[in-house]
Formats: C-alpha cells, structure tokens, sequence
C-alpha cells in the first residue's frame, strides 16, 4: 500500500473530510458541525492531508488541490463499494457475482441499504411474502429470470390484467417450461399491452424484479446451486437505478416475444 492510499483510507476523518470536501468547500465550524468532530482529534487530521498537498485552506474555508479533487473522484466509488460488501460480506464471498455483467459489477457500490431477506427451511421453496407484498404495491415491476416458480405465471398475469407496466426477460429453458406448462396464461397476458416478454439466449446466473419501490435479488452460490432461501432487497433509488440499468442491458440483448408467442 502507497503511503498516499494508507493516508486517505486509514482514517476515517480524513477520508470522511475529503468526501465532505468535495461537495463544496467548508469552513472550520461547517467542518465540526457536518463531520461531529472536535478541534483535538480533527486539526492533526487536516494538516495530515495539507501536507499531502491534498487540501488547502484559505482565509479559514478549507478546498480540495486539484490533486485532492482527482483522487476524490475515485474515492467516492470505491468508498460505496466497500460499504456495499461489507454490509453483507458474507453473502458477497459465498455467492457467483462474476456472472454479473462487469460494467454493472463495477458500480456495485450503487446498491445501497441492502438488506438480507431470509425464508425458513419449511418455505424456502417459496416465493417469501415481503417480496410479494411489495410487488403488488408498485405501478410498475421489471424481472429477470433462469428459473420458473409455480406461482410467478398466475400472479404476473394478475398484475397485467389490473393494469400494471409489467416487462419480463426468460432465458430459452425458462421460456419453454411456461410454454409447456402455462401456454393459456402466457398467450393471455401477451395481449396486454402493458405486459412485455423477451427472451435472452445465454444462461442467467441470477434472478432480480426492479420495481418503483423495491429492489430485490437472488443469486447463485460459487457452486452453481441457486440460492432458494436469501434475496438481498433494497428500498433505496440507487439501488432501484442499478436494477433498471440492468434490465435495458439484458433487454437490448434479447428477443421481444410477440402475442402469438412467439420469437
């Protein structure tokens, strides 16, 4: 490790200030109030970083140097993606993130407020109900899928019929399971207009529903057995941003199903 990068991030007050920093310039008493620090343990931490050459005061407003700015570009990211994993670090180590599209691996650091949604053993073959809950509550719900649940034909088309925007991306194997399986339903919510099926070609590694409200997925574990019991969801914009990212990424890959059924 550089001394420059063991200065920035073995601090957190000075990594906390140069976040801070960055947003705008900041007075000492904005400095104190914003970070809830005191003079005896911030000052040794400011002139750290001045000698960095890293911040600079000025008629007591502290800047960013230019050079300050360019590594806060950086800084940011990076700090969002460290948080991200070590919410859930767990979950990370355990799971196959790699079949995650690298340009959206990169900004894992957008899923913020993630939590771990857990389902006993009894049910762990069941869709669990917040996520049916909050499914029901939104205008408009986007999902990828490799698998197919029981329930998911019947409660989709349900959403269709009560006029909610509903896109969904099967892979191939999927696809054809509800074809076999669930042809009435598939040809019924087709008709919708404001129901919209595509297919992907290639094999899925996850499974997510992004909806207006609600972000939530599930992912398989580095053995390649999906993960039935645990979802990681979250209520918050970036994370629901990430998701509807995701989704035009994978759409703009795949095949649009037509009302016959057909692609």
């Amino acid at each position: 490790m550089t001394n420059l990068l063991n200065t920035i991030i073995s601090s957190e007050k000075r990594k906390n200030l140069l976040l801070l920093l960055k947003n705008e310039p900041q007075t000492w008493d904005q400095i104190k109030t914003s970070l809830n620090v005191t003079a005896t343990g911030m000052l040794p931490q400011i002139r750290i970083l001045e000698k960095e050459g890293l911040i600079f005061h000025q008629n007591k407003v502290y800047s960013l140097t230019c050079l300050g700015t360019l590594i806060v570009h950086y800084l940011k990211p990076f700090d969002a993606t460290l948080s991200v994993i070590e919410s859930q670090k767990q979950f990370w180590q355990e799971h196959d993130i790699g079949s995650l599209p690298y340009v959206f691996l990169i900004r894992i650091g957008e899923l913020k407020d993630l939590k771990i949604i857990e389902t006993s053993l009894e049910e762990s073959f069941e869709p669990h109900n917040q996520f049916l809950d909050k499914i029901i509550k939104s205008r408009q719900v986007a999902g990828i899928s490799p698998i197919v649940h029981p329930v998911y034909p019947k409660f989709f088309l349900s959403l269709a019929r009560e006029g909610r925007k509903v896109r969904l991306i099967l892979t191939k194997n999927a696809f054809n399971k509800i074809k076999r399986e669930y042809f009435e339903m598939l040809l019924s919510g087709l008709q919708y207009d404001n129901a919209q099926l595509w297919i992907y070609d290639q094999d899925l590694r996850f499974a997510y529903i992004v909806t207006d409200t609600y972000f939530s997925m599930g992912l398989f574990f580095n053995n390649g057995v999906f993960d039935s019991k645990r979802d990681i969801v979250s209520t918050d914009p970036s994370a629901m941003g990430w998701g509807e990212d995701l989704f035009m990424y994978y759409m703009n890959r795949s095949h649009p199903v037509n009302k016959e059924g057909e692609y």
